[in-house]
């Protein structure tokens, strides 16, 4: 199998300097030739020193249509790399890419200009989630102005990609953790109440942040799930969210301990009032938020069903 790095992200977001740095580090310095695969042409170009140094070869691909397994398979030929990586056009749809069926795609990594986010997740969505979606790594870059947004990119992007790992840089560096004080509820209160954005905000938080909730006590209105094989006495509460479009949604739930849950309906509405614990779940191949309810009524259907990130 050929191994493959493929890079993502729009014209001038900062590729061809992750590549450059990449290609510069001694872990990088190893046996054999690189085939760096250019889909399109920005300001930055790649030193001649550094190719040589890091033993890489270019090819450039300028038309959608030319990025096609028979194609890629010619140039691999030509120079007989060691590895492979690809900085992709960001207006091409990446759902398309075909790569030859035996280069196996060893890490995708999305690189975002932070001070152009809103610009083109407003305005290229789909482009943007299909690059985000299979990426193990999201890296947000140039955010010296935009550090109070950082929240709301990190929401927009774990609703794409949950597992993805997130991270903001600034022209110092990589920039710390987004502090409790952001989220939209007080996590200090009694009982913390998620209305529809608070809920979306949550399930997200949670995924890197369950620490946070272990032992608190949430209610929110949600729709009752049981998938096919869940133990008796569980459900999962949760809300349909939509990330880009009708196409794209999402159910986002954890599952809750309820003694009554025989009795619930599938896709009936619920408040749920639970406690929040850590604890292994098979479905989360490993540990994870589990809710004990402590109370689950009857609810109706929220105005806005949807969840809109």
């Amino acid at each position: 199998m050929k191994p493959v790095y493929v890079i993502n992200g729009f014209l001038e977001s900062g590729k061809t300097e992750f590549i450059s740095f990449t290609l510069g580090q001694n872990y990088f310095q190893v046996k054999g030739k690189t085939l760096l695969i250019l889909c399109e042409e920005g300001e930055n170009e790649y030193a001649p020193a550094l190719l040589a140094k890091s033993r890489t070869e270019i090819e450039r691909i300028e038309r959608e249509e030319d990025f096609n397994p028979a194609h890629l398979t010619e140039l691999e030929k030509r120079h007989k790399p060691e590895r492979i990586v690809i900085e992709y056009n960001g207006m091409w749809n990446y759902k398309d890419a075909k790569l030859p069926w035996y280069w196996k795609i060893e890490q995708q990594i999305t690189i975002i200009d932070g001070s152009t986010f809103p610009m083109y997740y407003t305005n290229m969505r789909s482009l943007l989630a299909e690059m985000i979606r299979k990426s193990e790594m999201i890296i947000f870059n140039r955010c010296d102005t935009v550090k109070d947004q950082l929240n709301a990119y990190k929401r927009n992007i774990k609703a794409v990609n949950s597992t993805a790992d997130v991270v903001f840089e600034d022209s110092e560096g990589e920039i710390d953790e987004i502090l409790e004080e952001d989220l939209p509820y007080d996590l200090k209160a009694e009982v913390i109440r998620l209305d529809d954005q608070g809920y979306g905000i949550w399930y997200l938080d949670s995924l890197d942040h369950l620490e946070r909730y272990i032992g608190k006590t949430l209610e929110f209105v949600g729709m009752v799930l049981k998938p096919e094989g869940i133990p008796e006495g569980y459900f999962v509460p949760g809300r349909m969210v939509m990330t880009c479009c009708a196409d794209d949604m999402a159910f986002l739930g954890y599952v809750c301990e309820y003694s009554g849950a025989g009795a619930l309906k599938p896709r009936e509405w619920v408040k749920v009032k639970a406690t929040v614990s850590r604890e292994y779940w098979e479905d989360y191949n490993g540990e994870g938020p589990v809710l004990h309810a402590v109370s689950v009524e009857p609810a109706k259907t929220p105005r806005e069903a949807i969840i809109s990130f």
